[in-house]
């Protein structure tokens, strides 16, 4: 869910960003400590792995945190509100696969001094996350429309960024192309394993009870998609596993859905989010 989320980020994270996608997103409220480490403890991880991951979050403002006695109570920033709307527009209101493709890409150059790693780790994340894939040297393209001026924001690398929209001209070999610029192999590995793991129930992991269930799921979905980067359908390979993928995970989701809202209704502790207003 997160632009700037690397790849080893830990699972800790991921989930506890599904679950206040799921959970926190739009109701205006803080919710205690306790009910978030109880929540994630139904999804297998550890009170220590849960309040490192808090800590962490709150340190980097990702998070908000007020205490009401003895209780402490975490809450949404600005921040991580935008992330987590951009994480819900990918979800749920993203096709599978891009059938409505204009012909236009966007390319982008970037170069940098070579002592700038961790700028150019920075960048390299974002732009992962928005679906460029590596053309040749300093040169990135992606399918769609790309806002690049927030592709920039906050890094120092902003200023070295050069953008254009183009449509791809003879003799250009778009197949080709896209197949230097992403691996398909593993991206449709990934729907594929997503298959495998969610498909059939004596599969699936074994988790406590719907909520578990659904964080999980959601949490594995979010981890293909965000690789994805809705490539034409006209240049996918024949039989491309992402929709079938997508009805899997938005069936089970369905399923999962009533009794984890009834179990999430019976276990957060919450108060008013002061703040919300203001996001």
């Amino acid at each position: 869910m997160e632009r700037d989320q690397d790849e080893s980020a830990a699972r800790p994270q991921a989930i506890l960003l599904t679950f206040f996608g799921g959970y926190l997103l739009g109701r205006g409220v803080h919710v205690a400590t306790s009910s978030l480490i109880a929540v994630l403890g139904r999804a297998g991880v550890s009170e220590q792995a849960a309040r490192s991951t808090l800590s962490r979050m709150a340190r980097r403002g990702r998070l908000h945190r007020v205490r009401r006695g003895r209780q402490v109570y975490v809450g949404l920033t600005l921040e991580s509100r935008e992330i987590l709307r951009d994480g819900e527009a990918r979800v749920w209101r993203t096709d599978a696969v891009n059938e409505h493709w204009d012909g236009n890409w966007t390319l982008l150059s970037f170069s940098m001094p070579d002592s700038w790693q961790r700028q150019r780790h920075a960048l390299r994340a974002r732009l992962l996350w928005a679906g460029f894939g590596p053309l040749q040297g300093g040169l990135w393209i992606a399918p769609t429309a790309v806002d690049v001026k927030s592709l920039g924001d906050g890094l120092e690398a902003a200023e070295h960024l050069r953008a254009f929209s183009a449509r791809a001209l003879d003799p250009t070999d778009v197949d080709t192309m896209v197949r230097d610029a992403w691996d398909l192999d593993a991206l449709a590995g990934r729907y594929r394993a997503f298959q495998a793991r969610w498909e059939r129930p004596g599969d699936r992991p074994t988790l406590p009870d719907p909520l578990a269930r659904q964080l999980v799921l959601q949490t594995d979905w979010l981890q293909v998609i965000r690789r994805d980067p809705r490539l034409p359908a006209r240049h996918l390979p024949p039989r491309w596993p992402a929709e079938p993928a997508h009805r899997l995970f938005r069936g089970l989701y369905a399923e999962f859905d009533p009794g984890a809202r009834a179990i999430a209704a019976e276990v957060l502790d919450v108060i008013p989010d002061e703040d919300a207003a203001s996001g």
